[in-house]
């Protein structure tokens, strides 16, 4: 994709989808019936779903969740006095743990031959660390420059990771300096690539990344950059392919269900074509990278082959979504929403419908 032309597209997009009155909403309307989302993927909002006495487990932001292979939800927020929640399906709380992770951000699981591992990503303490799956510590990748990648002075202030078919470790550098890093299973740095820039191959908010292996032949990376509004696709060992450009919306983590891709989005422009607080929803693209569905957002249009402007739909959310920071998808296909800051609201529940 050619980004100079793409930011064309773009603006002209915005100028037209900003002024159309179908979202032009109040932002404390409310549902008319619960449900949002578009064609088959239809859900009815739980806001109270994940609520727990915030005396007992707090929770500052609800920042990623994943399931295992038992199907309990586990959540990540950077509350140390509980950084790791474990749900069951209905909402109840099964387990608590970890005090050491002030920026808790990225959780990642991997299941190797049957075990199961954690990837938690730290930010405030420049750290990714590899826990059993009840937070024992396995080890810890920390800067960059101990292992010649980095000067000591860049900033590492990692927000991702994935696990290639090998084993590799990939981690975004999302908060830091937007490179992609890939480290052997034991920790072993291989190489990086990406960076901070505008060109097909780099970042701006390399925020989340994850394997695709819908083509099992040829599983590839797919990575976040927020600030473009994209995900751009790369081989699993860092050559650019493509990118998936998903105008308005500053997606989160790429997360592959199925056929499908799930994406929570923290902000949309609304004002301005600029970021706007408070003005996130989730979307779902199908296997060809087509948007199917933004539940929480404007439906998904496409003219001439482009897509056009995406944005929250107010009254459809009636100021439950604000920023949806991950999203985890069960075996019935509901959604699990974690937010960024959202008054400290626990995760809210989309039930397929």
């Amino acid at each position: 994709m050619n980004l100079s032309t793409s930011r064309r597209d773009f603006v002209k997009t915005a100028a037209t989808t900003l002024l159309a009155p179908s979202i032009i909403t109040s932002v404390n309307a409310q549902p008319a019936d619960g449900i949002i989302g578009h064609g088959s993927h239809r859900y009815k909002v739980n806001a109270d779903w994940g609520k727990l006495d915030s005396s007992k487990f707090p929770v500052k932001n609800c920042h990623e969740m994943v399931m295992d292979s038992k199907g309990r939800l586990i959540m990540v927020t950077d509350e140390t006095k509980n950084n790791i929640l474990v749900y069951d399906r209905s909402g109840k709380l099964l387990d608590s743990w970890g005090h050491e992770y002030p920026g808790g951000h990225g959780l990642t699981l991997w299941n190797a031959n049957g075990e199961e591992f954690l990837f938690i990503c730290d930010p405030n303490s420049n750290r990714v660390t590899k826990t059993d799956i009840n937070g024992k510590v396995i080890f810890t990748i920390e800067h960059p420059s101990k292992v010649g990648a980095y000067k000591p002075e860049e900033k590492f202030l990692p927000t991702e990771t994935t696990v290639g078919p090998n084993g590799d470790i990939y981690v975004a550098d999302g908060y830091g300096s937007q490179w992609i890093l890939q480290y052997s299973s034991k920790g072993e740095f291989i190489r990086k690539f990406g960076g901070p820039g505008d060109g097909d191959d780099q970042f701006a908010t390399a925020h989340g990344i994850t394997v695709d292996y819908r083509n099992k032949a040829n599983p590839t990376l797919l990575i976040t950059s927020r600030v473009h509004n994209s995900f751009k696709r790369f081989t699993l060992d860092g050559k650019y392919l493509s990118t998936i450009f998903l105008p308005g919306a500053f997606v989160c983590r790429p997360v592959i269900h199925g056929d499908h891709l799930f994406a929570g989005v923290c902000w949309s422009r609304l004002r301005y074509m600029n970021q706007t607080n408070n003005s996130g929803f989730v979307t779902i693209l199908d296997k060809n990278d087509k948007v199917v569905s933004n539940p929480g957002g404007t439906k998904p249009e496409y003219r001439d082959g482009k897509l056009q402007m995406m944005v929250q739909d107010a009254a459809a959310v009636g100021g439950t979504l604000m920023h949806c920071h991950d999203v985890c998808v069960d075996n019935d296909e509901n959604i699990y929403i974690c937010q960024w800051n959202a008054k400290q609201t626990y995760p809210v529940k989309l039930s397929r419908v």
